[in-house]
């Protein structure tokens, strides 16, 4: 739940870098509260017919949009590519599979020309508490 409260607190923040476990982090939690938000759109009735979702749901992906961007660019930063690179993509399957494991790769290690390595050890934790 750190990763994605740091992801929030960064949701502009397309510089740097981030680790594989803090975007892998952020994505289960988002998929975790759009589940969320779908059923209390079903349960409260908002949900549209034949959709599935509503207004909650439609509110939450939005609100998700830029954080979820800006952790994807900082990722592919950690791999040594542009954000420019998640265009990728668009590319029908292969794509996608190319994209995803960039996503999955390990980072590279220490410096690169987009920031300093997150996974070095003197650097201080995300979030004490």
């Amino acid at each position: 739940m750190q990763y994605f409260l740091h992801a929030l607190k960064n949701y502009a923040t397309f510089s740097g870098r981030a680790r594989r476990k803090e975007y892998w982090m952020f994505t289960l939690f988002n998929i975790i509260f759009a589940i969320a938000a779908m059923v209390l759109d079903n349960v409260l009735g908002l949900a549209f017919d034949g959709i599935g979702y509503g207004m909650i749901y439609g509110l939450y992906s939005l609100g998700m949009l830029i954080p979820g961007l800006a952790v994807a660019v900082r990722r592919m930063h950690d791999v040594n590519k542009s954000g420019w690179f998640l265009l990728i993509g668009f590319v029908p399957l292969i794509g996608a599979i190319w994209l995803l494991v960039l996503m999955c790769s390990e980072g590279t290690r220490g410096d690169n020309q987009y920031g300093t390595d997150p996974k070095a050890e003197n650097q201080e934790p995300i979030m004490a508490y």
